[in-house]
């Protein structure tokens, strides 16, 4: 008689959104959607900030032409940009055929990033656990037990920064990252030399392997750092899953990760092998490191439960993932490169999936489970009252004070003077980081670009400072102007117009003045 076991198929932990009789909703279903509604309606009311610009102008280049889009934010060819990844090729041609700007295509992803994040966390989860209401808990702690200090660094799953990091590629990454993991985790499960499966099981055998290895390949393409993350899980769950490696398992799972190379590499528009070497650009600086306890320790509440698991068995997929992706984050610290800080999701998520899949159990609890359950529910508390309350309660129903989402003015009052390419010099931060979602080209792009040599980025940075200076001469500035065809100045209260700008708009709001280099253009207000 064979020593495999047949046994039907059922999708472990079905109830958690599947469950039951049909058309009786199950708990996430139910939270998960309240949880998708709410926070839509959130992301919308918050004006779009921050690297938002960075991704409309990465959109309004693909739009202009697919083919061969433009520096994201420089008057130069974008050949070897990292940000033109397949997603946002697509975002791109959406663009081209409904004619989005930029910012509405980015406005418009958000709800869809998030609902492909909460079936992501649901699926995921009932890899670990058949208990209905673990995929609940999960998604309160995934989003509230950070920490006690607001950090508005992108890549993070809390419920504020979600306000306004929702329509960012690394959503979406993370969204297909918890897809991939339990995807993997069936793959695995299947592997199992004592478990045979009967019945519907979809898309198996090796063109499963197959399109798993393309998923990751997709991710690698998108969001890097994410990618960091999703293949080092897929590690921990696949070893976790094993207890013996026989040669058909070794070759399925060559094949996926072949497959997810030979995605990567065909790619046309950039090399990720340069990203993989580290010559990509990175210039995020390390304050997303000194902030970092402050803003994740709630998470360490999580570190109980994981324990629990771990002394079942350190082959636990959410102990193996936690102790391999702490050392990417530390990575990011030693080496410099900091932008290995945005995976640190990947190290609290298993935390946090530890303490839902604990805090799910059945009543009675014991004890310990009840001083676990309180000192969760604290946090959870601590953690909403002292930063993410304002996501959700806006300031005019907030009886309190709650931190509310950072809020950054428009500049279309300025882009509709400026035509689409034309280089402007700008002195703000924030300007820095949105106008070129209109349309515009700066002199001297804000953030790193493999398109762009970082020594030229910098060269470029300095002269513009040096345009600003309050000792530049007229002579200096012209020749600026002509070295990068500059068009226009948007300047702060900091500096000065200088004498041959013509002013052609200012706001009211921030009080910034927008001037043309040359030339004689009727003046407006905001």
């Amino acid at each position: 008689m064979s020593a495999s076991v047949l046994v039907r198929r059922t999708v472990r932990g079905a109830t958690a959104l599947r469950g039951g009789p049909m058309g009786r909703l199950t708990p996430y279903q139910l939270f998960g959607t309240l949880f998708w509604l709410v926070m839509t309606l959130a992301y919308w009311r918050v004006p779009l900030c921050c690297d938002a610009g960075l991704h409309a102008a990465v959109v309004e280049r693909l739009r202009a032409d697919p083919l061969h889009p433009a520096h994201p934010m420089a008057d130069l060819p974008g050949e070897g940009s990292p940000s033109y990844g397949p997603y946002a090729v697509a975002q791109g041609v959406l663009a081209r055929l409904t004619g989005l700007s930029g910012w509405g295509v980015v406005k418009l992803a958000g709800p869809v990033h998030l609902l492909v994040l909460l079936t992501g966390l649901g699926r995921f989860v009932r890899t670990l656990t058949t208990r209905p209401w673990a995929p609940v808990t999960a998604l309160l702690f995934m989003t509230l037990l950070w920490g006690t200090a607001r950090n508005p660094w992108s890549g993070h799953l809390a419920l504020l920064p979600m306000t306004t990091n929702l329509g960012y590629p690394s959503a979406l990454t993370t969204g297909l990252t918890l897809w991939a993991w339990a995807w993997t985790a069936t793959r695995a499960r299947e592997d199992a030399p004592t478990v045979r499966f009967v019945g519907p099981s979809g898309l198996g055998g090796r063109p499963g392997y197959a399109a798993l290895g393309a998923l990751y390949g997709l991710i690698l393409l998108t969001h890097f750092v994410t990618a960091a993350s999703a293949l080092i899980g897929a590690v921990a769950i696949v070893a976790s899953r094993q207890r013996g490696w026989r040669r058909p398992v070794v070759a399925r799972w060559a094949l996926a990760g072949a497959v997810c190379g030979a995605v990567a590499v065909a790619w046309p528009y950039y090399d990720v092998l340069d990203l993989v070497s580290g010559t990509g650009g990175d210039a995020r600086d390390r304050r997303p490191y000194e902030e970092m306890f402050a803003g994740s320790w709630l998470a360490l509440l999580g570190v109980p439960a994981l324990w629990l698991r771990a002394r079942g068995s350190l082959r636990d997929p959410l102990v193996l993932m936690f102790l391999l992706e702490c050392p990417l984050v530390a990575y990011g610290w030693v080496s410099g490169h900091h932008a290995y800080v945005l995976a640190l999701w990947a190290v609290l998520l298993p935390p946090q999936c530890a303490l839902a899949v604990e805090l799910a159990a059945p009543r009675p609890w014991r004890r310990a489970r009840q001083v676990l359950g309180g000192a969760a529910a604290a946090g959870v508390c601590a953690g909403f009252v002292t930063v993410h309350a304002g996501a959700v309660v806006p300031r005019s129903a907030d009886p309190v004070g709650f931190a509310q989402p950072v809020r950054w003015p428009a500049y279309d009052w300025a882009a509709r003077h400026i035509g689409p390419g034309e280089v402007v010099i700008t002195d703000g931060y924030q300007a820095g980081h949105s106008l070129a979602g209109y349309g515009p080209n700066l002199a001297a792009p804000v953030r790193s670009d493999p398109a762009l040599d970082e020594w030229e980025r910098e060269r470029r940075a300095a002269d513009v400072r040096a345009y600003l200076a309050p000792g530049s001469t007229r002579a200096q500035r012209a020749a600026v102007v002509r070295r990068y065809h500059v068009r226009w100045l948007l300047l702060t209260r900091r500096h000065p117009v200088p004498e041959e700008a013509v002013v052609v708009a200012w706001s009211g709001e921030t009080g910034e003045v927008l001037a043309r280099v040359g030339g004689d253009v009727r003046v407006t207000t905001r």
